[in-house]
C-alpha cells in the first residue's frame, strides 16, 4: 500500500467535502419573496398566530388634525381616520404601520411607493382622481368657518374682504381661493390647520375655513378660546376616500371590500359618528 498517495487522496476527499457544505450552506439563504433581481414587490409579510403569514401595508398620514389622525400624549398616531383602516385590516386580515408624513409630502409618498396607501382625511375630487386612485367614500364632510367670537362675518361671501388662513393645498384652501383669487395676497396657506389658526389667534389672519370636524374639535378642546363658528349653505358635501397609487387595482380592492363590509355590519357609522350616503 503506498500510504503517500493515500494520504493525498484522503485530503482531497476532505477538500471537496468542505467546498460541498460550502455550496449547501449558500444556496439555503435567499429569501422568500424576492424577485430575481433581489428586489422585494408589493406588501411585506408578517407570520400570523396559526403560522401563515398576513401582508402588512404602511400607510402614509399627516397627524395633526384632530379628531381624524392625531399624536396622543403617548405618542402614538390615533384618530377616527386610524380606527378605519385599523377595523379595516382586522375585517380583511391584514397589518398596517402608520407613518406620519405631513400634508404635502403624503401626496408624492404615495405616488412614489413610499407608503402603500395613504388615509388622512382625504377629500375626493376631479382633480385628485387624475394622479390618484380612491377608495369608495367612508366618511362625509363640509367646510366650515371659524372666527373671533366678535367678528361680523355671517357667511362665506363676507370673507372677500378679510385675511384667510387654510391649510396649504386642501380643499378649503381650494375654496378661499375661489373666492379671493388663486394669488391671492389676503389667503395664509399654512402646513397644518393648528398653524392657521394659530395666524388668527396671534392676528395676523381674521378667518380660517377648514373641514368642519377638526374645527369642532379644536373648539371643544379650547373652551377658553373666544372663537364662533360660522356654517354656509354654499358648502358642498366633500366625501373622504383612502388613496392609493394610481392602477394599483388588486390593493384598491381590498380596501373597497373591507369598507364594504363596515358598512354593512354598522361598524364604520359606529367608528365615525356619520352616516355616508
Amino acid at each position: 500500500m503506498n500510504f503517500k498517495a493515500l494520504s493525498k487522496s484522503f485530503l482531497a476527499f476532505l477538500l471537496l467535502t468542505f467546498a460541498a457544505l460550502v455550496l449547501v450552506a449558500c444556496g439555503g439563504s435567499s429569501d422568500e419573496g424576492e424577485t430575481s433581481d433581489g428586489s422585494n414587490e408589493g406588501a411585506e409579510t408578517e407570520q400570523s398566530g396559526d403560522g401563515g403569514e398576513k401582508a402588512k401595508y404602511v400607510v402614509g398620514t399627516d397627524a395633526a388634525y384632530a379628531p381624524m389622525e392625531y399624536i396622543d400624549e403617548s405618542g402614538e398616531i390615533v384618530g377616527i381616520d386610524i380606527d378605519v383602516v385599523n377595523a379595516i385590516a382586522e375585517e380583511m386580515g391584514f397589518e398596517v404601520e402608520f407613518q406620519n408624513t405631513g400634508w404635502d409630502p403624503l401626496f408624492p409618498a404615495v405616488k412614489n411607493g413610499e407608503v402603500d396607501f395613504a388615509v388622512s382625511s382625504i377629500t375626493i375630487t376631479e382633480e385628485r382622481k387624475k394622479e390618484y386612485d380612491f377608495t369608495e367614500p367612508y366618511y362625509v364632510a363640509k367646510q366650515l368657518i371659524l372666527v373671533p367670537e366678535d367678528s361680523d362675518v355671517e357667511k362665506f361671501e363676507d370673507l372677500k374682504d378679510k385675511r384667510v388662513a387654510v391649510q396649504i393645498s386642501t380643499t378649503g384652501h381650494e375654496v378661499v381661493k375661489g373666492l379671493l383669487g388663486e394669488t391671492s395676497e389676503q389667503i395664509l396657506a399654512a402646513d397644518t390647520l393648528p398653524v392657521a389658526i394659530g395666524e388668527m389667534i396671534n392676528g395676523n389672519a381674521e378667518a380660517v375655513v377648514a373641514d368642519n370636524a377638526p374645527v369642532l374639535e379644536y373648539m371643544k378642546s379650547n373652551p377658553d378660546v373666544k372663537f364662533k363658528t360660522v356654517e354656509d349653505d354654499s358648502f358642498e358635501k366633500e366625501y373622504y376616500g383612502i388613496m392609493v397609487k394610481k392602477g394599483n387595482t388588486e390593493l384598491l380592492e381590498l380596501l373597497n371590500e373591507g369598507i364594504k363590509r363596515l358598512k354593512e355590519s354598522g361598524k364604520l357609522q359606529e367608528i365615525t359618528g356619520v352616516e355616508v350616503d
